[in-house]
């Protein structure tokens, strides 16, 4: 059986089903309450030809790109490959990710940045905020690249890519929503005293409204900024929303450009490609700026599939992450591919799991612990198992991915 979700690609519906059941010590819970798991996956084969050009066979579990989840910082991704393409796009002399900028407020709580002590130079650049994004997940990194992108482009550039069932319209972690997210800061680019170019504050009128999403209003009651308690259903309705495939297509243009049309790819140079793949695939403690605290922000700290945020692992062997997750409002979702370079494995997996069995939203009190984290690394690991057993005619070249 087989089903479309939107894509030419149409998805097998049935193996993941049986591969769950196979294992109901690990997935047995999650199997007897799926929907209440708001559970989904996307898991995608890849075999390589002659030439190392990777082809694609997927399977799907509770896909529906109309039943919403909150995508929390899965959204990141998009917005980091789009500032890099806007920088390529300017061909302006000087002008590159690693310029230095300055960013102003224009609009009611709209807040300026003048340095990043965090950087080695101590000044702020695209750069530096896409580093801190995909090492973990910082969401004032986000909201600035958000911001130098504008809200108007990120939309359109999703629509471009192919993302059919997805927008981004908020900064994140401040409450930001309604005529506030419409208005994006002024930015200027400068080395020494000369300014390289600049941008003006940008106003975005659209609502970009998705009249087919269900579930946008789940629970029974949510805590208020006064951390009240309202009995009230909470609303996610005008926020993010970033479908299950919309994200792994994504995640395959970025890995795998030489499997789409030049037109179809995303204006990124090697350069840029390379820069991506390097830090979404490293630990915090892979890098020396920005410096984080091993006990903040451990190895597998931004690692959920396969991982599962397991602290006992100091370091990183064969096997690698190439992903950028989500975690929020007891959510977790992650949009990974999982490389095995010893061994040759690789394969895709996008997937979200909910776990909030009192049903009070903005309380903190969600079982990621009991319940999320560890179905996302015993689903990697029963994927990875099972790819280890998957013949393969061709053995893939990875060296693009090792680092």
């Amino acid at each position: 059986m087989s089903i479309s979700i939107g894509m030419a690609q149409q998805i097998d519906s049935t193996y993941l089903v049986l591969l769950l059941q196979k294992n109901p010590e690990l997935f047995g819970q999650i199997l007897k309450h799926p929907t209440h798991h708001e559970v989904q996956i996307l898991y995608t084969q890849i075999d390589r030809d002659k030439n190392n050009i990777p082809h694609f066979k997927s399977f799907g579990y509770r896909l529906d790109p109309t039943w919403y989840f909150y995508p929390a910082s899965t959204v990141k991704l998009p917005t980091a490959i789009f500032a890099l393409e806007k920088i390529n796009e300017l061909k302006i002399d000087g002008l590159d990710k690693n310029t230095p900028l300055r960013i102003d407020s224009a609009y009611e709580r709209q807040t300026s940045v003048r340095t990043d002590y965090s950087s080695e130079n101590s000044l702020p650049s695209i750069a530096h905020y896409i580093k801190k994004v995909l090492l973990t997940s910082d969401n004032d990194g986000h909201n600035r690249l958000f911001e130098f992108v504008g809200r108007a482009e990120i939309n359109d550039k999703l629509k471009k890519h192919g993302s059919k069932y997805s927008r981004i319209v908020n900064r994140l972690a401040i409450g930001d929503k309604g005529i506030w997210a419409k208005h994006t800061n002024p930015f200027t680019f400068y080395k020494d005293d000369q300014i390289i170019y600049k941008q003006d504050a940008q106003y975005d009128p659209k609502d970009y409204e998705m009249p087919w999403l269900k579930n946008t209003v789940q629970g029974i009651a949510y805590m208020n900024a006064a951390d009240e308690l309202v009995h009230e259903p909470w609303s996610f309705e005008g926020l993010n929303v970033y479908a299950l495939a919309d994200q792994q297509l994504m995640l395959k243009k970025l890995l795998f450009p030489e499997a789409f049309p030049v037109k179809q790819r995303f204006n990124l140079t090697e350069d840029d490609y390379r820069f991506i793949y390097y830090y979404m695939s490293r630990s915090p403690q892979e890098v020396t700026y920005p410096k984080y605290d091993a006990n903040e922000f451990w190895p597998t700290y931004s690692k959920f599939v396969y991982f599962g945020r397991d602290k006992s692992i100091s370091s990183f062997q064969n096997i690698r992450s190439f992903n950028k997750y989500g975690d929020s409002y007891g959510y977790n979702i992650d949009n990974a591919y999982i490389v095995d370079f010893e061994k040759g494995v690789e394969f895709l997996v996008s997937v979200v799991v909910q776990s909030n069995q009192n049903g009070i939203y903005n309380d903190g009190i969600y079982e990621y612990e009991t319940v999320t984290y560890p179905f996302l690394k015993n689903l990697g690991e029963v994927l990875y198992q099972e790819e280890l057993k998957r013949p393969k005619l061709v053995k893939p070249d990875l060296k693009r991915f090792s680092f």
